[in-house]
């Protein structure tokens, strides 16, 4: 930084009860130029809901177990590299996704994919993300259950789901498109509603995932403001981590409300959505 020509950085450690929002806020209350959040992201997230609107870059430093904001984002991994583009790359606009209160950046979900999520959490250190394909081994027997998805003022759809999981970005671990139109900087979020039960059952599913088709085990769908209703409470998620059950879920969009620091555009080429 210093041979870059910046100050001095203000280094403020995320603790167990908070990963980054308190952090954050005393970064803004400094009147910091940029805000480098190194951690998974869930530490990402905090640090983004706090500087939401702000105008002040955000920078990203994976370092978590799967950093799915910068796979997605194409943002690097080593972290030298992550580094020089946080001071020397160029700021785009991203959407969050607020789901009951809570800001997300990637996907937040309920149902199976929570309960494979939480069931990982011991194994997670260990095993990373192979952690949570090993725990969601023990459920693909849990029985689908009725929701009713009412997206902006479209018919409601009724329907039984294994899962619900809406997403800012698309792509899951190993590259599986699980909401393949999904963009982080049109305004919108997506969703969709998984139907599965039994080993045979799943595996049809990771195959039109794979495969990027829909199908009768796959309904996705666009929104700004969707309400998820559930004939029974659940497990849900925020970008990899367990919020408890919840019956219901209400979820909005908060358009272009986070600058983040991504890689220079290259001479000649074009500016990518939301860059502004």
């Amino acid at each position: 930084m210093a041979r870059r020509g910046w100050d001095e950085p203000l280094w403020l450690e995320t603790t167990a009860d908070d990963p980054g929002a308190g952090m954050a806020r005393m970064a803004a209350q400094a009147r910091v130029d940029l805000v480098l959040a190194s951690g998974g992201d869930g530490t990402v997230t905090a640090c983004a809901a706090t500087l939401a609107g702000s105008g002040i870059p955000l920078a990203v430093l994976p370092a978590g177990t799967g950093n799915l904001l910068a796979r997605n984002l194409g943002l690097p991994m080593a972290f030298d590299d992550a580094v020089t583009v946080a001071l020397t790359g160029a700021d785009r606009y991203l959407d969050l996704g607020i789901a009951n209160g809570r800001h997300f950046l990637v996907m937040a979900g309920i149902g199976f994919d929570a309960r494979a999520l939480d069931s990982s959490q011991r194994l997670k250190k260990h095993l990373g993300w192979a952690a949570y394909y090993l725990a969601a081994l023990g459920h693909l027997r849990d029985k689908p259950i009725r929701v009713l998805l009412r997206a902006d003022s479209r018919p409601a759809v009724d329907l039984r789901a294994s899962a619900v999981i809406i997403g800012n970005v698309g792509s899951l671990p190993a590259g599986i498109a699980l909401l393949p139109d999904a963009r982080p900087d049109d305004g919108l979020l997506d969703v969709v509603a998984v139907t599965a039960q039994g080993l045979a059952s799943w595996m049809a599913v990771g195959t039109q995932l794979l495969l990027r088709r829909g199908g009768a085990q796959i309904a996705r769908m666009t929104f700004r403001e969707l309400h998820v209703d559930l004939e029974a409470e659940q497990p849900w998620q925020i970008d990899g981590e367990p919020m408890g059950r919840a019956g219901q879920l209400t979820v909005t969009v908060q358009a272009g409300q986070l600058v983040l620091r991504g890689p220079a555009l290259r001479p000649g080429s074009r500016a990518a959505p939301g860059v502004r």
